[in-house]
């Protein structure tokens, strides 16, 4: 992979990718966004906040705002009650990113990086910076400032 190429992606200090899923899909962060992995916890819904915006959760007496991927991409509800939760800090904000599940830790060396394809869902294109073909799948990387930047207000919300 080229330096652009890495820069461009997110790449060029992060040397693996943690898999997760929504349904079949499998989509990649760098592991330097990554802080922490856990089951779902107990989540405070909070009014007036985006749809996308599933509530706060407790993390070690921190408050960390939940955000529901199946609805930031407009994907239905799964009909599995278990998430798992990416934890991501960003701009000193903490979230907790909800998945289906949570795959494997991928080196970047066994990852071929290609730009979005054209067939890509326009939800999925416009929240990530390219897509990583896998001997049976294909990644979508996700940009992490892309996922959280659903307003503007969602920082205050975490300080709630």
């Amino acid at each position: 992979m080229s330096k652009p190429e890495e820069q461009r992606i997110g790449m060029s200090e992060s040397r693996s990718i943690v898999t997760s899923f929504l349904g079949n899909q499998m989509f990649g962060l760098p592991i330097l966004s990554v802080n922490d992995i856990i089951r779902a916890q107990a989540l405070t819904r909070v009014p007036l906040s985006p749809p996308e915006v599933a509530g706060v959760l407790n993390l070690r007496g921190r408050v960390v705002t939940a955000i529901d991927m199946r609805r930031r991409f407009g994907l239905p509800p799964s009909d599995k009650a278990e998430k798992i939760s990416i934890v991501a800090v960003h701009n000193g904000e903490w979230y907790s990113l909800l998945f289906d599940r949570v795959g494997e830790v991928v080196p970047v060396d066994r990852v071929v990086f290609e730009p979005n394809p054209p067939t890509l869902r326009p939800e999925l294109a416009e929240l990530s910076t390219c897509v990583a073909k896998l001997p049976n799948a294909l990644m979508v990387i996700l940009d992490i400032a892309k996922v959280l930047s659903i307003g503007s207000d969602l920082p205050a919300l975490a300080e709630a």
